[in-house]
């Protein structure tokens, strides 16, 4: 049975961002080797066998690592997250191997990073990670940041504040996993929303129309949302009082 998310029979290229945040691992698997041909899917295959053959950090670079550098050059960049996200899977890294390969990785591995949360790490324990995302200013990275692991886990202030980051940057809050339901009737999101509008219209500047999307999502007489699937279960996310 194929994941509700997974696109079969589109482009590789679609399986991205959130959505891959939300595909499951064995149907990651199957995409992948959907669309890989040759020499590209040999590399993979043996990458994964590496990895489960000597998972988790050993010395100062496992060799899943090194394969995580390759997959760009090997893969293709329209499967490279994909294939790094499985890779990072199949060696069962830790939060202390999904640490050091997104301090010492580049920015594409760093999102791979963030897409994995969800499948690799239950708990908060890599919150610092989406912290670190979510003060840079590539939009990409801010993306992954707030895929599944950040609505699970991320505090009300710091997603407020993540929200308001994806308008400062033009990041769409399409990216932002169960917005409706994180949105709902918060009075203080609605009020920095405001804040930011007026300040927007006072410097003469366009509000962005993501904006408007998000206030209404905050209005308390809305119909709530439905609960959430288990990727984006409520976590440490309640409603300030």
């Amino acid at each position: 049975m194929t994941h509700p998310h997974t696109a079969w029979g589109t482009p590789a290229a679609d399986l991205k961002g959130t959505t891959l945040a939300l595909t499951s691992p064995a149907d990651l698997h199957g995409h992948l080797m959907a669309h890989l041909r040759g020499a590209a899917r040999t590399w993979l295959d043996q990458a994964l066998d590496e990895a489960a053959a000597q998972p988790g950090i050993h010395g100062p670079i496992s060799v899943w690592e090194l394969r995580l550098a390759e997959a760009g050059r090997r893969c293709g960049p329209e499967h490279a997250d994909a294939a790094r996200v499985l890779i990072l899977h199949t060696a069962r890294a830790g939060t202390d191997a999904l640490t050091r390969v997104y301090f010492q990785g580049t920015a594409a591995e760093r999102r791979s990073v963030l897409y994995a949360l969800p499948h690799l790490v239950p708990g908060p324990d890599a919150l610092p990670l989406v912290e670190d995302a979510l003060r840079t200013n590539d939009t990409r990275l801010l993306a992954a940041a707030v895929g599944p692991y950040a609505a699970r886990h991320l505090a009300p202030h710091p997603w407020r504040h993540a929200v308001l980051k994806c308008l400062f940057t033009g990041v769409p809050v399409d990216e932002v996993t169960d917005l409706d339901r994180r949105a709902h009737a918060d009075s203080e999101l609605a009020r920095m929303l405001g804040d930011y509008a007026a300040e927007r219209t006072a410097a003469g500047r366009p509000v962005p129309e993501d904006l408007y999307r998000v206030l209404t999502l905050t209005d308390p007489t809305a119909t709530p949302p439905a609960q959430a699937s288990p990727q984006g279960a409520r976590g440490s996310d309640g409603k300030e009082s």
